[in-house]
């Protein structure tokens, strides 16, 4: 695939995403913000369709799309898997499977490619970088990435 044709998928996936989010309720989107704030500032997390194996795969995979660098937070530090749960449960229930298809096979590539791995969550640091460059043109994956992206840059950290 040429860099070109990969940028315009890229733009079509960003189209997408960016039409189904001007479509969403805007109090939907805050009041998610504001639930994953409450659970970032009270140092728990509650779930509404996530399972916690499946919340562990969206914080890492979210903390690998947007990592905290030079004391400035990252996903993780924002609460983004929060944000993504709620926003599942709520005005993006359309992706939920999505979600739980993007984890599943996350942790099968994972299993897959290292033995004995419990999962993606369980890979260190550049195991996760190397898999996520497997899956980086998939629908999930640019799902996750702009999901991370929003949640991050809205949160109040």
């Amino acid at each position: 695939m040429s860099d070109l044709q990969t940028r315009r998928t890229f733009l079509r996936a960003a189209a997408a995403a960016s039409a189904a989010w001007a479509a969403v309720d805007l109090a939907h989107v805050e009041a998610a913000l504001a639930w994953a704030a409450h659970q970032t500032g009270q140092g728990r997390r509650e779930f509404a369709i996530l399972t916690p194996d499946q919340a562990a795969v969206v914080d890492a995979l979210t903390s690998r799309i947007l990592p905290s660098a030079e004391g400035r937070p990252g996903a993780h530090e924002a609460g983004v898997v929060s944000f993504i749960d709620k926003s599942l449960a709520t005005f993006n229930a359309a992706q939920k499977k999505q979600y739980v298809d993007g984890v599943r096979d996350l942790n099968r590539r994972a299993s897959r490619k290292w033995k004995g791995t419990r999962g993606f969550a369980a890979l260190n640091a550049a195991q996760q970088d190397e898999l996520l460059h497997d899956i980086e043109r998939t629908p999930f994956f640019q799902t996750a990435r702009f999901d991370t992206i929003v949640g991050t840059f809205a949160l109040p950290t």
